[in-house]
Parts: C-alpha cells; structure tokens; sequence
C-alpha cells in the first residue's frame, strides 16, 4: 500500500492500513474464493462498503492473485482502473462502494440470494461507524435479523473518525446495539490478528442469526508519524517523506 501510494502526494492510506489485518485474515483465513475465476457461483462474497479503503483492498487482491502486482502502481491514476475508491469492474470487487451508507443493505440481499439459489457461499461486509449515522445501515440491519441470514458476517470497522474529524454522532455502544437488533456480535482490537482470526471462525456455524465482529482499528496502524496525525482521512504526504514512513512500517513490522 505504502508503495502504491508513493509519489502521489495523497491518498487514504491512513484508513489502508488500519483495514489491512482484517482484509488478510479475511482472504487468506476465512474466504473461499478462487483467483483463476474470480466469478466463481459458490464464493464467498466481499462487500467493502467505504470504498475509499479500495487501497488495502488491491493489495490484498493482488496478494491473492486476483490482480497483477504490477497494476498497483496505477493505483489513483487517471485512466487507471484502480481508483482511489472501487468500481466492480474490477476483479474481485463485488460493488461500488463510493456512496456510503449502502454496503450493508447490499450485501443482506446477496445473503438472502445466496440462501435461495442453495449455495454455500457467504456474506462478509465491512462498513464503517460513520456509516452507523445512516439510518440505511440499521433498516438494513433490522432486514438482515428478521431474514434470518446466517450466512452473514457484518465487520464494522469503527476507527472513530470520518471525512471533516472525529465521529461525533452518539453512536455508541455498537456492540451492543448489534447484539439488540439480533445478531450475534463479537467486539475486538482489528489490528490484532489472532484476534480476527478467532472471531471469525467462532462466528461460523449456523444458527438463524446474523453475525457482527465490531473491531476497533486505529488510522495508520504500524506508522507512528500517520497515527499522530489529528486529520487522518486523506492523508497529504509530501515526495520527501515517503522513504521515512516505509522505514517505520519495516521496522514495526520486523
């Protein structure tokens, strides 16, 4: 992602790494998928609903051998079909997710296809707590509790800030709100791995309810300098800077 994003002088990074840990537990944990034939009738589905992380998602696309590797440095260019927030022309990408607000009702209904064309795929759709503003998000919550839809996994990522600063709307608490409206909800640190790993597989028998994995992320996990930074949504990073920011995330991560 860091690389992807080099030179460009901007981008959502912040909220790419923050989202990294549970894209990789995710694909190469959880998911059934098949990277010869992304179309494939019984994958598993992902829905990312703030398109704007679409930055962690090439990657983890490309990692999976969805994309090329070598596409990735189109990432945000004119003409690209890697923009800085996803179209589902794109290998792997199940929907748009420019528009917030709209993932979660979107993927209940790919749960409820699912179940009536019997197959065994499932459901995986991450939005955000900014999201948890719009009241789109809980009909579709209530939807997803009164269809039973237990092939289900609603991963809301709640890093506590949006496009002009923090969350302000008293949205809390998510955990417990998902648990009242009939899902079973787990709540955990998402830049943990065995921890994402752990909840989603106690998350996957059956039992007539959908599932909620409520994860706290931080914007810029494994990069102190973005991590402090008080405006983390679209992050400007001057030309000069980029090689110091590499050195952090290689040396968090050694």
């Amino acid at each position: 992602m860091m690389a992807m994003a080099s030179g460009k002088g901007e981008g959502y990074i912040a909220q790419g790494l923050g989202m990294a840990d549970c894209l990789a537990s995710l694909y190469f944990h959880e998911m059934r998928y098949d990277p010869e034939n992304p179309q494939w009738k019984e994958r598993d589905r992902f829905v990312l609903s703030t398109g704007h992380y679409s930055i962690a998602m090439y990657a983890v696309l490309a990692e999976a051998g969805i994309l090329s590797a070598d596409e990735l440095t189109t990432y945000g260019l004119n003409g690209s079909r890697l923009p800085m927030s996803t179209f589902d022309d794109i290998p792997g990408v199940e929907m748009v997710g420019g528009s917030l607000g709209h993932g979660l009702g979107q993927a209940v209904g790919m749960a409820l296809g699912l179940r009536l064309d019997g197959s065994s795929g499932r459901v995986f759709c991450e939005f955000s707590d900014g999201e948890l503003q719009e009241g789109s998000t809980w009909e579709a919550a209530m939807g997803g509790a009164t269809f039973k839809c237990d092939n289900l996994v609603a991963i809301i990522d709640c890093n506590g800030i949006q496009a002009d600063g923090p969350v302000t709307v008293r949205i809390e608490p998510v955990a417990d709100k998902m648990t009242a409206f009939g899902w079973e909800t787990l709540e955990i640190n998402g830049n943990d791995m065995e921890a994402l790993v752990d909840a989603l597989a106690r998350l996957r028998t059956p039992n007539g309810k959908p599932k909620c994995i409520v994860q706290r992320t931080t914007p810029g996990a494994g990069v102190p300098t973005i991590m402090a930074r008080d405006r983390a949504h679209f992050v400007r990073i001057d030309n000069s800077e980029w090689t110091a920011l590499i050195d952090e995330l290689e040396r968090e991560h050694a």
